[in-house]
């Protein structure tokens, strides 16, 4: 049996143990994202409007923020394969609200799944650090991560067409089943990483913030995380309004754009962690990554209406290589960091920082696009994330905890 839930290292004959775990953990954060995206794709077919989706999305981070936070000790003594089925219950349950159709029931949707995407993160590194070798962390992680990307463009490109053909409440059946399908998946496989072992002891609000703040290089990784989540949140809802407002480009242009950046943060996502493993330095990757994104918002939102459109499309992939592509190499620096017996929680309570960011991020530049425009915005964002990354060379000074 392999257990998931204990400190000790993997032994290389339970290595193989890994891809089982590792794609059910993608699977799940794939169906996250897919159940996310549902009510914004199939909008304009359910006549969903913006006030109703901001709704829903608050909704979303106000459960989703203290599941991850307190989330941790239930991973801890129930599985990570147990929490994610019971995400994936969420999930069915989300998309059964969101498919009555009332302005009540899309928030209720939101309500059931913020408990879906607040432990899925932690749930996954707390398995999958022990059965990785610390050299292939980061890269495990960052193919983990990539389950965002491809519930996002599967959602993008099904979703419409279903709606479109069958009605709204269709889309919303299609990812309940295959939320249903995910938990006969995940039931299945957990009893191989069920160990029998007895969980750590319930930590405190004080513990669990210490978690974050007793080791300085941890507590650096979650407020790098901030305007990181920040960037990359705005990339993804507003970078199209940027495109066709300030950037010259055409509302076909700029989607098209939008896809290079897409396109980008996968690739980011895979070839920062290779890398990160080749070189055994996930924090000097995260470094470069920060600058990488601070320069592109910088540039496009101070001067990319005077670049060609070819070079507006390549700074594009390079914003989204590097805002859409840290979470995977920032979530294997957790693991690392983190007490081995305590990974499920430390991961949680950093990524509280992270969702703070999601959260503010579009209070932010609304505000800030109010009163000086939206390039105007992604500069602050530009000026922030270079914040983060000086952090982030900051803590990593320091080796021992504080």
């Amino acid at each position: 049996m392999v257990d998931g839930n204990t400190a000790a290292r993997p032994a290389p004959a339970l290595l193989p143990a890994l891809l089982p775990a590792l794609g059910a953990m993608t699977a799940l954060q794939a169906l996250v994202a897919l159940a996310l995206f549902a009510p914004g794709v199939v909008a304009p077919r359910a006549h969903i409007e913006v006030w109703q989706l901001s709704m829903f999305s608050c909704a979303v981070f106000s459960v989703g923020i203290p599941a991850s936070f307190w989330g941790g000790g239930f991973i801890a003594r129930v599985g990570s394969l147990r929490i994610a089925s019971l995400c994936a219950a969420a999930i069915v349950v989300g998309m059964a609200l969101a498919s009555l159709g009332s302005s009540a029931a899309l928030l209720a949707a939101g309500l059931c799944l913020g408990l879906a995407m607040g432990p899925e993160t932690p749930a996954s590194a707390a398995l999958l650090s022990r059965l990785v070798t610390a050299e292939r962390r980061a890269f495990v992680f960052s193919v983990r991560q990539t389950g965002n990307q491809i519930g996002a463009v599967c959602g993008s490109l099904a979703l419409p067409a279903i709606a479109i053909a069958f009605g709204p409440a269709w889309c919303y059946a299609v990812v309940a089943v295959l939320a249903l399908s995910a938990i006969a998946l995940f039931e299945r496989l957990r009893p191989a990483y069920a160990g029998k072992v007895a969980p750590p002891p319930k930590l405190d609000l004080r513990a669990r913030l210490a978690l974050m703040t007793a080791d300085r290089r941890i507590a650096m990784l979650a407020l790098a995380s901030m305007p990181f989540s920040a960037m990359q949140v705005s990339l993804n809802t507003v970078f199209v309004t940027l495109g066709t407002r300030e950037l010259g480009l055409s509302h076909i242009e700029a989607g098209m754009a939008l896809a290079c950046a897409q396109a980008g943060g996968l690739v980011g996502r895979l070839g920062w962690g290779y890398v990160a493993m080749r070189l055994d330095a996930s924090r000097a990757v995260l470094v470069v990554i920060g600058l990488g994104m601070a320069f592109c918002a910088a540039l496009l939102g101070l001067d990319g209406g005077s670049l060609s459109r070819s070079w507006q499309f390549v700074i594009a992939a390079l914003f989204g290589l590097t805002a859409s592509g840290w979470n995977g190499v920032f979530i294997a620096e957790i693991a690392r960091l983190a007490p081995q017996e305590r990974i499920g929680e430390t991961t949680g309570a950093v990524l509280t920082a992270s969702y703070a960011g999601l959260l503010a991020a579009p209070a932010v530049v609304s505000i800030l696009d109010g009163v000086a425009g939206l390039g105007a915005a992604f500069f602050a964002l530009a000026c922030l994330a270079l914040c983060g990354t000086v952090a982030l060379v900051w803590g990593g000074h320091d080796k021992a905890s504080t």
